[in-house]
């Protein structure tokens, strides 16, 4: 049967995008991209009742387009409440910015700023700011440079140091973190040739000298980041590795979770590191050092210049925004102002959970003991004491989680034991009576089989067609590293 012979009858794509229900769109995903969902939906609809099936009526193809669009709306990116008991939670942005670094900056992005003029001299200047030598400083160091991100200063390092030549890799560190960030492959990438030395379990300072040759440009010493090896194991102790190499061959170590002046159980500082002998350090400055996404390379002077001077640099280097951040943490991790995402002590997490539970009739959850992690790719098996909030009915958990993630802001939260918890760690004090309000309007949703609440902010809106996301911890997947 042809489309001539069938009587399909829609409505016009431009009398579509005048009814309100769509036009409200237009300041979410923009009229354009509006226009193609609604004109990919009618054409899905065109070609199914050519294909024989039954007639949709206007009210059905416009409702079909809402929810095609509001599907597009739910990808923006916006804020969430974090309930996942996971201080730096890679899929839900790592560390968020102190909001004085956020307002320190603000007038550098929205004018003019001198990103690369000296000032002094009236010309153009070196881009960076203090942020590189504070990040040195932070590091005991005698140089260091301000990258994109930590993968991006690994293969820096390595095509600066080792293009066309050998690196040396315990097989043990040829880890995979992330989307596919894999330590052989970025090796690979950087021009550099791996030379495997040791087991996956023990590695030896001897290991590493059997492996010396001619065309030996480096060392590469990894950060485990999302994994731990237990039992029978062996590591060269950095500073015995960096004594007994000739002074020809660097150590580059790929420390990754960006601690400075944090103690963390098995995290070790950028400065001992550098204390030990590592020729460049690597590290984050979105993880433990709560700043932007960024990576920093520290190290000796020699090498952070040549590094610079890479052509790789421009494709690296970040823009004012990032500067600006970085910058503005450095100088409070400086001064001992923590991270946003540090750990809460117990009793503080015992009050702002008995705020929560003021606002909630009484069966609706309790308080029970949890235990939080920093994440991020940070001392995988090592948590800390925390308090979650335990949701009481008996409802499936899948409907409930999805239930949060509909709320205004959304709410991602986690499951132990087959319970529902908001973990209470990673909430970073928000207002108790919001969460309540989140919670009565998630069991609200639940029962009558509706969308919470729509959100009329075009900043934040209904993710009810977003899929489920999974978070790290027991009953879940493991939180993504890099």
């Amino acid at each position: 049967m042809t489309e001539s012979s069938r009587d399909i009858r829609l409505p016009q794509i431009g009398r579509i995008l005048e009814n309100p229900d769509i036009a409200a769109f237009f300041p979410l995903i923009s009229r354009p991209l509006t226009a193609r969902s609604v004109a990919e939906t009618v054409a899905r609809i065109r070609a199914s009742a050519l294909a024989g099936s039954a007639p949709v009526s206007d009210t059905e193809a416009i409702g079909r387009c809402v929810d095609d669009c509001r599907a597009l709306a739910s990808r923006r990116l916006m804020p969430v409440l974090n309930a996942t008991g996971i201080l730096l939670h890679t899929n839900l942005g790592r560390s968020p910015l102190s909001e004085g670094a956020w307002e320190k900056a603000r007038r550098i992005n929205t004018g003019y700023s001198n990103l690369e003029f000296d000032l002094g001299a009236g010309e153009r200047g070196r881009r960076g700011g203090l942020a590189p030598e504070l990040a040195a400083l932070l590091s005991g160091a005698e140089s260091a440079l301000i990258v994109n991100n930590n993968a991006a200063a690994v293969l820096l390092a390595l095509g600066t140091l080792a293009a066309g030549r050998e690196v040396i890799v315990s097989r043990g560190e040829q880890v995979q973190i992330g989307g596919g960030f894999r330590i052989p492959e970025i090796l690979a990438l950087s021009g550099a040739k791996l030379v495997e030395v040791g087991t996956t379990n023990v590695t030896t300072v001897d290991d590493y000298l059997q492996a010396l040759g001619p065309e030996t440009a480096a060392v590469l010493v990894v950060h485990s980041s999302n994994f731990a090896i237990r039992g029978f194991t062996r590591k060269a102790a950095l500073a015995d590795l960096v004594g007994a190499l000739p002074s020809r061959v660097p150590v580059i170590a790929d420390q990754g979770s960006g601690c400075t002046t944090e103690r963390i159980e098995g995290e070790i500082p950028v400065s001992r590191y550098i204390a030990d002998g590592a020729a460049l350090v690597c590290f984050s400055g979105d993880k433990l050092a709560g700043g932007p996404q960024a990576g920093i390379i520290a190290g000796r002077s020699d090498l952070v210049a040549a590094c610079a001077r890479h052509p790789l640099m421009r494709a690296f280097r970040p823009g004012k925004t990032i500067l600006s951040l970085l910058e503005q943490r450095l100088v409070e991790i400086l001064s001992g102002v923590p991270a946003p995402a540090s750990p809460r002590d117990a009793a503080g997490l015992e009050t702002f959970g008995a705020a929560i539970l003021a606002g909630l009739p009484g069966g609706t959850a309790r308080l029970v003991p949890s235990v939080a992690s920093t994440g991020g790719g940070t001392s995988p098996d090592e948590g800390f004491p925390s308090r979650a909030l335990e949701l009481l009915p008996p409802l499936a958990a899948p409907r409930l989680l999805e239930a949060f993630r509909r709320g205004d802001p959304p709410l991602v939260a986690c499951v132990r034991a087959g319970k529902v918890r908001l973990d209470l760690a990673s909430l970073r004090g928000e207002d108790p009576r919001l969460v309540a309000q989140l919670i009565m309007e998630a069991l609200a949703s639940c029962d009558s089989d509706t969308p919470s609440r729509k959100c009329a902010d075009s900043a934040c809106f209904d993710v009810c067609h977003s899929s489920p996301l999974r978070v790290g911890g027991p009953e879940s997947s493991p939180v993504t590293g890099d």
